[in-house]
């Protein structure tokens, strides 16, 4: 049914939630504030660190109890103690290693694509997955706009030589089924991460998957 696939990395290849919340609890308290517990960071992350650390913000302080200044100063912080090591509590989704490998193995062209930092996104998929495992990885960066923006899709697509209706876009969160919707891609959603069924349907989830096992018999569909 498709020639390829782009992934999300949060919440979609692997399961940061406790490395963002860690290294996110300890710039708050830095700059002394209260921690936010671990579980609310599945509805903080996904649109990128700036949009990230106001939501951070908003909890902690209330929707005018910081400034431009506060989030300057803590984002400072974060990406300090984020970039020491990227790696820091990430955990690989059981089956996901070998998914990807399934679909290389059968020819499916696969690439990632994050509102992750493009250093961050590009150290945690080396230390998850086999070199070659991924045509392209594409983290935020000044050459195009973050998700929900399609821009960076449609770059892969260029870059694969393939039309968008070629392509699976699979992700864990609105931000993913707008971005896949966006650039003509038809979307999974992936309830082994950060958000909920509701949500993916809400945002006209082509397909809703319990397990990354249920990759390769959609994308593959009659092909041996």
């Amino acid at each position: 049914m498709y020639s390829a696939c782009i992934f999300d990395l949060d919440g979609t290849l692997a399961n940061t939630l406790y490395s963002i919340a860690s290294f996110s609890n300890a710039a708050l308290g830095r700059c002394g504030y209260p921690p936010i517990p671990d579980e609310d960071y599945r509805r903080i992350v996904g649109d990128g660190t700036d949009v990230q650390l106001h939501r951070m913000l908003r909890r902690v302080c209330g929707d005018n109890g910081f400034s431009e200044r506060d989030v300057a100063a803590l984002k400072g912080i974060y990406s300090a103690l984020y970039g020491s090591d990227p790696v820091h509590l990430v955990r690989g989704y059981p089956g996901m290693r070998e998914t990807v490998a399934a679909l290389r193995k059968s020819g499916i062209r696969t690439a990632v694509l994050s509102n992750k930092p493009d250093a961050w996104a590009k150290v945690i998929v080396g230390s998850l997955f086999p070199p070659g495992s991924f045509d392209f990885c594409y983290g935020q960066s000044p050459l195009f706009a973050r998700k929900p923006s399609p821009e960076g899709a449609l770059r892969i697509a260029e870059g694969f030589g393939l039309s968008p209706r070629e392509i699976l876009y699979i992700g864990d969160t609105n931000t993913d089924m707008k971005t896949g919707k966006s650039a003509g891609m038809d979307t999974a959603g992936a309830l082994w991460g950060f958000r909920d069924r509701a949500e993916l349907e809400e945002n006209h989830a082509t397909y809703v998957m319990e397990s990354p096992k249920e990759i390769p018999p959609l994308v593959l569909g009659g092909k041996r």
